[in-house]
């Protein structure tokens, strides 16, 4: 068995350039034996265990949407919005909420106090996710962002 405190686990932070994206993050999973972006087939865990703290006034992440992977919010401290295809929810303590594929979301924090939540997600092998609003791509496992544009199937290929 692996352990790990918490409130013994470095916490990173994440923030965009101009600053509108900032959390600080807790791999709870990676301290316990799990790997970054590898599941089961890589000899990491099924899913990944984070806890998640998003500042007064800011955003997670960009509106996005996995192709493949889950993700199950469970909201601990803090109050905010959480954006969906079906518009914007109020969140707060002791509140949970999932993703499937396919379902863009987002997080913003809109109360004065930190906003703090576990994300479970399964770990897919890969997942390609989707950004409504500036339509972009990311790939995983490789990490990369694409703007693409609509190309003929069989174009480049006779």
């Amino acid at each position: 068995m692996k352990k790990a405190n918490e409130n013994q686990i470095e916490s990173v932070e994440v923030k965009s350039p101009k600053g509108k994206y900032h959390l600080f993050r807790r791999h709870i999973s990676l301290v316990i034996g799990g790997s970054k972006d590898t599941g089961v087939w890589g000899g990491g865990h099924p899913f990944d265990l984070e806890l998640a703290r998003i500042p007064p006034g800011k955003t997670n992440w960009p509106y996005h949407s996995h192709s493949a992977q889950w993700e199950l919010y469970i909201v601990l401290k803090g109050r905010g919005i959480a954006r969906a295809p079906e518009g914007e929810v109020e969140i707060g303590p002791g509140d949970s909420f999932i993703h499937p594929p396919g379902e863009p979301h987002q997080i913003r924090n809109t109360g004065a106090e930190d906003l703090l939540y576990y994300v479970i997600a399964d770990n897919p092998q890969s997942d390609v996710s989707t950004y409504p609003d500036s339509g972009k791509w990311n790939i995983k496992p490789q990490r990369k962002t694409f703007e693409m544009t609509e190309v003929d199937y069989y174009k480049g290929e006779e």
